[in-house]
């Protein structure tokens, strides 16, 4: 009896693709050994009646089951004849593999080697979607199954007859278990019962395969400056860590081929990224761009990251609808991050596509290292911070001025303390300095070498204070100021890296708003500020901050939109509120004596059911200073919405208040049941420069979910009435 046990279990892992199987003969076991051990697991056959026949055969019959590991068989009966080692399974017959396939069949009869057999009205269903209907079946060699006059789908079937969206119809079906492929022979691609291809032979994965060699969603793009072209990608699987996916893509107007490379190791991984083209907009022009980026752990908490960009020229990522940058950074750095010290150096490459930039003129090499560390001494009390801090900037051309090059190495050591008092009182202390030494070269304006020192002192006393609301909201105001104090003993250095200051909430409270330390602030300051914010139990929360900064001296290297110019800076206004229930909103702004904005941003998002929108809208004045000499008045929105389970529509919009004109529109619509995907994309882009002009681009795909798309059977399961 248990020898049958392990006969019948074993043709239910036999024919029901087992993973564990595969998995198994790919190191090196052949499928009967595979099989083999898979019978040595406890085994449970479970029937409404189980009897010898007066032959001398055995029969079970009403409701079988039989289970082994995660297979289960279930049969309305089965027979075992002893001498012909003959298997009888009367159906419906139902065999399952831990969810990933099941086999159906209407009868079967297997030999005593369970390695060949027949299945009449045999169907397969992979993932509980994808499925193989035909007449019948030949197990075969253990590892093959051939299906013959076959129906493939993806699409529900209903029982009404009506046809599926799509479906393959072929002369035989032949599934390779172990290296999970279905062989199509004399097949023809149907759509709702209308034949549009016909192919002799034709190779698919098996849909429970992740990664197989064959082509991906092809997709059609149409752009003004293009015309209108097909993309045809090809996935090559290279090995289990790595891969290769070229993508021809063709028009009247281009040729091209792009590629992806992936490789994974096992302390880290990389990607490569690019394209070749040759097309109309710059004839006899080769064409093209290179992204590569990865990262890896090297031991002792150290990782290498590097991300690398470059193009042939300004404008071929906007003309093939790639990230359309106006700077590409490309950038190799080491860094390890522990509790008490944090080390990174990098170098960094800029490669500029404004128009208004030379590539030369601009410091397009930077180098840089950063050295921090924290120590907690008894003695003092409070915490002690050391810094180094090594930067570099060089640019390609040699001229005087337009071609200067900077170094700089930064010596900064701090001492931290704060203390809060019974009342609620807290005061925190805060006492430094930095050394800076300085190499400028190229730029006859400056000395070569410049050393200055900045020793610093901050006092700031805090007093939070809370309110209980009978609601259960709380409430908490918390009054804020500082007096600060810097010197910094020589400011002739250019200003390279600190051209552009912002004044918010972050910075608040700093003794220099300068982003690097080639500019730092000089005197005695006074700030003060109030944090308010509001929780309540409901999820609703609200923020607010307001604050000021005054200073004994105006500092002349703060621009304009920064805030901070004058002995008085502008009124820091900031906010969000949450409602808790999808609503979000973020604002900041600075407001000036006369009551007006010199800078302003709002942001907001909301999310209700099926519909996301979200937004922000920026405001900035004139400031020639920062290279900016129109006002700026932008809107941006997104959102997208869901019609039904199957329509869902999106759309972005970016318009120039200060131009009145629209600057970006998109809109994009996409259909989705359970075995078919169609995206529809539209965009225009207004703005146009020497090297980019005005474009509209179309894009369109379809790709049969189920095979080369994962798919939502059950998400989008169609009606069959």
């Amino acid at each position: 009896m248990r020898t049958l046990l392990s006969l019948l279990l074993s043709s239910a892992l036999v024919l029901s693709l087992p993973t564990a199987v595969a998995a198994q003969s790919q190191a090196g076991e052949t499928t009967s050994e595979a099989s083999a051990a898979e019978q040595t697991q406890p085994a449970l056959l479970v029937a409404d009646e189980i009897f010898i026949t007066p032959d001398r055969k055995l029969v079970a019959e009403g409701n079988v089951e039989a289970f082994q590991g995660d297979v289960k068989l279930t049969a309305q009966s089965i027979t075992y004849d002893r001498e012909t080692g003959e298997l009888t399974l009367t159906g419906p017959i139902r065999i399952d593999q831990g969810g990933d396939s099941t086999l159906l069949a209407d009868s079967a009869q297997l030999d005593s080697g369970i390695q060949n057999g027949l299945l009449m009205g045999a169907r397969m269903v992979f993932d509980q979607q994808v499925q193989i209907a035909s007449v019948q079946a030949t197990r075969a060699a253990g590892r093959y199954t051939q299906f013959s006059k076959v129906a493939a789908t993806s699409c529900h079937v209903c029982a009404n007859g009506k046809p599926p969206i799509w479906q393959i119809r072929a002369r035989k079906v032949t599934h390779d278990q172990l290296e999970r492929q279905l062989y199509f022979e004399g097949a023809q691609f149907l759509v709702m019962d209308v034949p549009v291809f016909y192919f002799p032979t034709l190779r698919l994965p098996d849909p429970t395969l992740e990664r197989a060699t064959g082509f991906l969603v092809p997709s059609i793009r149409t752009t003004s400056q293009l015309g209108t072209g097909v993309q045809v990608p090809y996935f090559f699987k290279i090995g289990d860590h790595k891969d290769l996916t070229l993508t021809p893509y063709l028009s009247s107007k281009t040729r091209t081929l792009g590629f992806r490379y992936r490789q994974a190791f096992k302390a880290g991984r990389i990607r490569l990224r690019g394209a070749y083209t040759r097309d109309d907009v710059q004839p006899d022009q080769d064409r093209g761009y290179f992204f590569a980026d990865g990262r890896f752990n090297l031991g002792n908490s150290y990782r290498l990251t590097f991300d690398i960009r470059t193009t042939s020229d300004d404008s071929y990522l906007a003309d093939y609808g790639l990230p359309d940058y106006d700077r590409l950074r490309s950038e190799i750095a080491l860094e390890r991050i522990k509790r008490d010290t944090a080390f990174k150096t990098s170098f960094i490459h800029y490669k500029t596509l404004r128009d208004s930039e030379n590539q030369d003129e601009i410091p397009s090499r930077v180098f840089d290292i950063n050295y921090r560390k924290r120590i907690f001494p008894k003695a003092l009390g409070g915490e002690v911070q050391l810094a180094f801090i090594g930067h570099t900037h060089t640019r390609t051309s040699d001229e005087n001025i337009v071609g200067r090059d900077v170094a700089r190495a930064t010596f900064d050591a701090e001492w931290l303390r704060s203390w809060t008092f019974a009342t609620g009182l807290r005061a925190e202390a805060q006492l430094g300095a930095a050394i800076d030494t300085f190499n400028i070269r190229d730029d006859s304006n400056y000395p070569n070498n410049v050393t200055r020192s900045t020793p610093r002192a901050a006092f700031t006393l805090r007093y939070p204070m809370l309110r209980r609301e009978q609601s259960g909201a709380t409430q908490i105001l918390e009054p804020i100021a500082q007096i600060g104090w810097t010197h910094v003993s020589d400011n002739d250095v250019p200003n390279d890296e600190s051209t552009f200051q912002e004044f918010d909430q972050g910075n608040l409270l700093a003794l220099s708003r300068f982003p690097a330390p080639d500019r730092r602030e000089d005197g005695t300051t006074a700030v003060v500020g109030l944090n308010w914010s509001r929780y309540n139990a409901d999820g609703w929360r609200a923020l607010a901050t307001i604050g000021q900064v005054f200073r004994s001296d105006a500092d002349p290297d703060f621009t304009l939109t920064s805030g901070l110019q004058g002995t008085k800076s502008d009124l820091l206004l900031a906010g969000q509120l949450n409602n808790g229930k999808g609503l979000t909103l973020a604002a900041r702004g600075l407001l000036n004596s006369d009551f007006s904005f010199t800078k302003a941003e709002l942001r907001a998002a909301w999310v209700k059911g099926d519909t996301v929108l979200s937004g922000g809208y920026i405001w900035l004045e004139p400031d020639p200073a920062e290279q900016n000499n129109d006002e700026i008045s932008e809107l941006r929105v997104s959102g997208r919405y869901r019609i039904d389970q199957n329509w869902l529509t999106r759309a972005n919009a970016r318009y120039d208040f200060s131009e009145s004109e629209p600057l970006r529109l998109g809109f994009g619509l996409t259909y989705e049941n359970e075995c078919v995907q169609v995206n529809v994309n539209v965009s225009r882009r207004f703005t146009s420069t020497s090297s980019i002009e005005p474009s509209t681009e179309f894009g369109f795909t379809v790709a049969l979910t189920g095979y080369s798309v994962e798919g939502n059977g059950q998400k989008f399961k169609r009606r069959c009435s």
